[in-house]
């Protein structure tokens, strides 16, 4: 596996340009699968994910093109052959359950191979099952794989179980063929939910409601070919960057980052006494989004009176809450951080013990970090879980020091070019196999 070798606690300088990470691309080529004929994506990454799904997409049939480093053609028009899906892959990827909902009009029976991703406790399938099941997809577990029947479908009024990212995506995605209308309430009105829902539109969809926690879906017969489709640069990308650049104490301007769900993000920082400017107010390439620069200043911070928590957007973003965690040990005085979400996660905050950060357990969901700590580098090895490690890295850039982040795959998966890009802002970091 491979290996991070840090040796930190240097000043950082120059700009970072936001891409668009991993959650929009993945849910963005699942939306694709439902499209008899080519996409082409500008702006998407090489992440671990973003190329372990197109080897997926290719097994049963579907090509994949890279026209440039950024710009990738997918072509989707052939029949799958679903006997033929790489099941070692597609059980790799918690993303695969988005083909309950992408394939459920093209195939009318198909295995999808039970999933792995993140390592963040019982994660239960069944708020994408209810609501798949409401449209005609019935959906039946066995030990290795899930059985998905699809019949005709029919649109329907859902409230969804669980007001999850990839829950919503499946229920749009079983709605857009669905023959009527279909409402679904309760909907995640994230980030990647907007980009897949502007996405299909592009293609034909009907889809009113976007942005909000009511979806109506009115179903059509196909779906067209999209020449260029920009996905939204990911806040959980510009997010890292900007832990980064508080916790090592730096100047630093990200580029490109989604105003809309970074503002309570920078609200908090805002009342903990970090500097910012703001610059260059301009629209996505998309159309759909507001971008902003974000030039970080060295500041002295203090704890928040009030705790750290994540909740559906809008809030401040779940997949935040860890990247929060590197600040913290740099504000003076005690911070809570609650995160419920998941039954593990908070767990991989203690990790940051081994770098000198003063954190104590209080339950499996909460974290008391107590700031300011004198970092120092160590050896750890990066949790299966994505945030949490790149909250471990962040830490130890700013650890005066060498440190050794040992199997880096969770990062991987969703910050695309990394090494690179943290070298061009000064990081005294490597690589090694």
């Amino acid at each position: 596996m491979a290996k991070y070798i840090v040796h930190g606690g240097n000043e950082l300088h120059g700009e970072i340009i936001v891409n668009s990470g991993k959650n929009s691309p993945i849910a963005l080529l699942c939306g694709a699968l439902m499209i008899k004929g080519n996409t082409r994506f500008i702006g998407m990454t090489k992440v671990s994910d973003v190329i372990d799904l197109l080897e997926v997409f290719t097994s049963i049939g579907a090509k994949a093109t890279w026209e440039d480093d950024q710009t990738l053609l997918l072509d989707t028009s052939a029949d799958f052959n679903m006997a033929a899906i790489d099941k070692e892959k597609c059980a790799k990827m918690r993303i695969s359950l988005l083909f309950m909902g992408a394939l459920a009009n093209r195939e009318k029976q198909f295995k999808v191979y039970k999933s792995g991703g993140c390592k963040l406790g019982k994660r239960s399938i069944r708020p994408h099952t209810l609501a798949l099941e409401a449209y005609g997809i019935e959906v039946s577990s066995h030990e290795e794989y899930y059985e998905v029947n699809a019949n005709e479908l029919t649109g329907a009024d859902i409230v969804m179980d669980e007001s999850g990212d990839t829950a919503t995506e499946n229920a749009i995605m079983g709605a857009i063929f669905a023959k009527g209308e279909s409402i679904i309430k309760m909907a995640s009105a994230n980030y990647m939910v907007q980009d897949l829902c502007y996405f299909l539109n592009a293609a034909g969809a009907n889809i009113k409601g976007i942005g909000t926690t009511t979806l109506r879906i009115t179903g059509v017969e196909s779906l067209s070919s999209v020449d260029a489709y920009y996905p939204i640069p990911d806040p959980v990308d510009a997010m890292a960057w900007i832990s980064l650049a508080i916790t090592t104490k730096s100047t630093l301007t990200i580029k490109n980052c989604p105003l809309a769900f970074l503002e309570l993000e920078l609200q908090k920082l805002q009342h903990m006494g970090q500097q910012f400017d703001i610059t260059n107010k301009r629209p996505s390439q998309s159309g759909h989004f507001t971008l902003i620069d974000i030039t970080v200043k060295p500041s002295t911070l203090t704890a928040l009176s009030d705790k750290i928590y994540g909740r559906p957007y809008p809030g401040l973003n779940i997949d935040n809450v860890p990247l929060f965690m590197p600040i913290l040990t740099q504000a003076k005085g005690t911070t809570l951080v609650h995160d419920w979400c998941y039954e593990n996660r908070a767990l991989y905050g203690l990790e940051l013990q081994k770098l000198g950060a003063k954190v104590m357990l209080l339950d499996p969901h909460r974290l008391l970090i107590e700031g300011t700590s004198e970092l120092k580098g160590n050896e750890v090895m990066a949790p299966p879980a994505i945030r949490p490690a790149m909250a471990i890295l962040i830490t130890m850039i700013a650890a005066k020091g060498t440190s050794i982040l040992r199997q880096v795959y969770p990062i991987e998966r969703a910050y695309d070019g990394l090494i690179g890009r943290l070298q061009s802002i000064g990081v005294n970091i490597t690589r090694e196999e």
